[in-house]
């Protein structure tokens, strides 16, 4: 290796380092608490359920989630960070518990819900990302 090469490896290496620093804050799990797990929705899954979460979502997620929560809202590609894939398998397969407290939390860019969205919302909000799964 020559010595012109070595600046040009010095800067690919160190862009390479940043960029996983910047995409492993999103790609570590994040770890709900075990009792949190286990909560179960107090409302039904039913049609009133369902419109309320909609409306709500509509207010406060489909700007990057997307209307079908594919992660492909207009602010999406505004962020550092891919959107979660709100209809996949990965994210259908959590329980009620692990989503409810997500969406409480939040994780940057996304907001902390429990700051603005009551609790009946945010089950109202599970409810109605359920019906993404066959989509």
């Amino acid at each position: 290796m020559n010595n012109k090469m070595m600046p040009k490896l010095l800067i690919t290496g160190f862009a390479v380092l940043l960029t996983t620093i910047a995409f492993s804050q999103h790609r570590t799990p994040w770890n709900v608490p075990e009792d949190i797990k286990t909560k179960s929705n107090p409302y039904t899954s039913d049609q009133s359920s369902i419109a309320r979460g909609k409306n709500t979502y509509k207010l406060e997620c489909v700007r990057c989630h997307g209307k079908l929560g594919k992660g492909n809202g207009t602010s999406a590609d505004l962020l550092d960070t891919q959107v979660a894939d709100l209809s996949s398998d990965k994210l259908q397969s959590q329980t009620d518990g692990e989503l409810f407290w997500k969406i409480s939390e939040g994780r940057k860019p996304m907001p902390l819900a429990k700051r603005t969205l009551t609790d009946d919302q945010r089950w109202d909000i599970i409810n109605y990302i359920r019906t993404f799964k066959s989509k």
